[in-house]
């Protein structure tokens, strides 16, 4: 077997915001495996300042990974333990090389095209005439479930846009989740929580910056608003850590996004415990390109999951990848009959 690696620099259409600064490029890597005449692909999607991979050897552990190769699938992994991102890209390659193409990993009535993935619309932190925009434009869409991202602009403002949701749409009609991304200080995050409630709002993910357990924890007793961790998983690797983390906080849901927690083996980690423990979750992508989406995808589909989940992020690339993923009617769907267009 032949591997080798490659950096591929995804182009935003428009400038995205997040509480940790705007963003204009996304970096990303891919895993080519070869073997008899066959190619299997995978992507290992780091977020800069956000991966627990994010560090100066990262290529260089690339570089490791595609020279070792022959140690196999599983002793890799764990060699890979730090390195996220690594492991998530390696397993999609492994799959994607034993797939009947190197696109379909996990065969299902979603890769058929005859069952589809309900997700959430994302809507990106930005001036307010923009965010209500991109609202109006989720809406329009047919999304019933929709995640603003809040906490980069005037709290009173990001109140207003939720008030504009409601006015017009019931929780019945619309699901909002809300993304702080850690920004909210300790000191007034319950205040916060309070007045988000008034909006019935689904969940709140990441109030306050990770690391903070012991006030993550007291939020999670006293909120009036369910709150779900993200990235409060990213950087626990050992089976024991998470579930010390998880009896700790308990907190109402966990989100999974295999780039950051270890692929679709950190996921069953996360999950397994979560069930133990009666928190629910649900997977979303982290910024992949529709390469890494895919695997994520039909992944996700396998789990039985029926919560709306966070897979839609495909369409904000200029330089994405032609690829069967479409989204309609608030739902992910997989058209067969469109042909994969890569080139690396």
């Amino acid at each position: 077997m032949k591997a080798s690696y490659q950096k591929y620099i995804l182009n935003f259409k428009r400038p995205s915001g997040t509480s940790r600064g705007v963003m204009t490029e996304k970096e990303t890597w891919f895993i080519i495996l070869e073997k008899d005449g066959k190619t299997g692909i995978g992507e290992c999607g780091i977020l800069r300042s956000l991966s627990a991979d994010d560090r100066p050897d990262y290529e260089e552990k690339l570089k490791w990974t595609c020279e070792n190769i022959h140690l196999g699938e599983q002793k890799l992994w764990e060699d890979l333990m730090e390195f996220p991102s690594i492991q998530f890209g390696l397993e999609t390659a492994f799959r994607s090389l034993e797939g009947n193409t190197p696109y379909e990993l996990f065969p299902s009535a979603f890769t058929k095209g005859e069952a589809n993935i309900s997700i959430n619309g994302l809507v990106w932190m930005g001036d307010e005439a923009y965010m209500k925009e991109q609202i109006e434009d989720k809406l329009q869409q047919g999304f019933n479930c929709i995640k603003l991202k809040i906490g980069a602009i005037d709290f009173d403002t990001e109140l207003g846009l939720l008030r504009f949701i409601r006015a017009n749409f019931s929780p019945q009609q619309i699901e909002i989740r809300v993304d702080a991304n850690g920004a909210f200080s300790l000191d007034t995050a319950l205040d916060k929580l309070h007045q988000l409630s008034e909006f019935k709002l689904h969940s709140i993910e990441q109030p306050i910056f990770k690391n903070q357990t012991d006030s993550m924890a007291d939020l999670c007793k006293t909120t009036p608003l369910p709150i779900a961790l993200d990235e409060e998983l990213i950087g626990v690797f050992e089976l024991a850590d998470k579930e010390t983390l998880l009896k700790k906080i308990q907190p109402q849901y966990i989100i999974l996004k295999p780039s950051l927690v270890g692929g679709f083996r950190g996921c069953a980690e996360w999950i397994a415990l979560a069930e133990k423990y009666d928190i629910d979750w649900w997977v979303t992508s982290a910024l992949e390109s529709n390469i890494g989406l895919n695997a994520i995808a039909q992944w996700t589909f396998l789990q039985n999951n029926p919560m709306p989940q966070g897979l839609g992020t495909g369409a904000l690339y200029t330089n994405n990848f032609e690829s069967p993923l479409q989204v309609k009617n608030g739902e992910l769907c997989y058209n067969p009959k469109i042909e994969w267009e890569v080139s690396l």
